[in-house]
């Protein structure tokens, strides 16, 4: 199985990009394609590889910048890193990608190379959390900012094949985030979309609030692109915040700093379970392909998880299960349009 990698992107450069590749293919029976400045990407293989990886390198000559406009992919960099990735999974020369680019650019190329499966209006970015009680998943996270109450159902059927993967159950719990548990409660987008979330065959368990995101009660959150990467912003601000300001508090005074050793432990292993870098990526669900969105400020461990966990899902048939529960007819799109009606 081979796994493409947008080499250019991300905002530290070659070297972890480079350096994940190398990892994950000694950890995983997987083949990496590099894409990018050719030269570039053999001087720090050279520098970081003892021996011969399992890469190959896939010659692009341009990039698309982290602020430069999505549709620039599209319009006039169609030998970008990104766009020449997105490519090969098209021809099937590999079965995954993973990028640490610019976003925008990346779901463009997807949207615009791969196509959307049949049944799917639009696609979701499916982020990983950490919970009380493991781990959840919140999607959408930033692909489409406006939704409708039928895309919202269908993010929580793509949800739910992710979720029986990445979680190992067999009937996730999905949860509609809104502002209150009743189902009377939210906007007229969310209730509606509560309706047909509840005639589904997927295990619905109703609207959560944002205070039960970390409860480990859902282990799928439906929401809407906008109110998913506010959420997902304002966790990651506040965890950096709790982690700065309890450090400043135990070196403010000696019992603080000596009680750290008893706690180092703990909070290690506390880290560890909020690092996004365990996570890796997040796939953009919903397009006909294995496409993984990664941080711009991805370590070297992020890129090597964001790549096993493409091939996990490439090897799982992620997109041929969604394919099938949207074909079986979960819900048709007919009567999806008479409940909303």
């Amino acid at each position: 199985m081979k796994i493409a990698v947008d080499a250019m992107g991300g905002d530290h450069g070659l070297a972890p990009t480079v350096e994940g590749a190398i990892q994950a293919t000694r950890e995983s029976p997987l083949s990496v394609i590099l894409v990018g400045d050719e030269s570039a990407i053999q001087a720090q293989i050279d520098t970081l590889s003892g021996k011969k990886p399992n890469i190959e390198i896939f010659h692009a000559s341009q990039v698309v910048g982290m602020h430069e406009s999505p549709a620039l992919a599209a319009r006039k960099k169609r030998d970008s890193s990104i766009w020449k990735a997105t490519e090969l999974v098209k021809t099937k020369q590999v079965d995954a990608i993973v990028s640490a680019g610019n976003t925008g650019a990346t779901m463009v190329s997807a949207f615009f190379l791969l196509g959307l499966i049949a049944g799917i209006e639009r696609p979701a970015i499916a982020a990983t959390l950490p919970t009380r009680k493991g781990k959840a998943i919140m999607l959408d996270v930033g692909a489409t900012v406006d939704c409708s109450a039928r895309q919202l159902h269908q993010f929580g059927i793509m949800g739910h094949e992710y979720g029986k993967h990445l979680l190992g159950v067999d009937r996730p719990r999905i949860g509609l985030l809104s502002i209150g548990e009743e189902d009377s409660k939210g906007n007229e987008v969310t209730k509606e979309a509560f309706k047909l979330l509840k005639d589904s065959h997927i295990h619905f368990i109703g609207n959560i609030e944002g205070r039960d995101v970390y409860s480990g009660n859902a282990d799928v959150i439906v929401t809407d692109g906008f109110i998913g990467n506010v959420a997902l912003k304002i966790s990651e601000g506040l965890a950096d915040a709790i982690k700065k300001m309890l450090m400043q508090e135990i070196a403010q005074s000696a019992l603080g700093r000596v009680s750290y050793l008893f706690l180092a432990g703990p909070l290690l292993r506390l880290r560890r379970k909020t690092d996004y870098a365990e996570f890796g990526g997040a796939p953009l669900l919903g397009v006909e392909g294995i496409s993984m969105v990664c941080h711009g400020r991805s370590s070297s461990k992020a890129i090597k998880n964001a790549i096993l966990k493409a091939y996990s899902l490439a090897k799982y048939g992620l997109i041929e299960a969604i394919r099938g529960d949207i074909a079986s007819g979960v819900i048709s799109l007919e009567a999806e349009s008479k409940i909303v009606s």
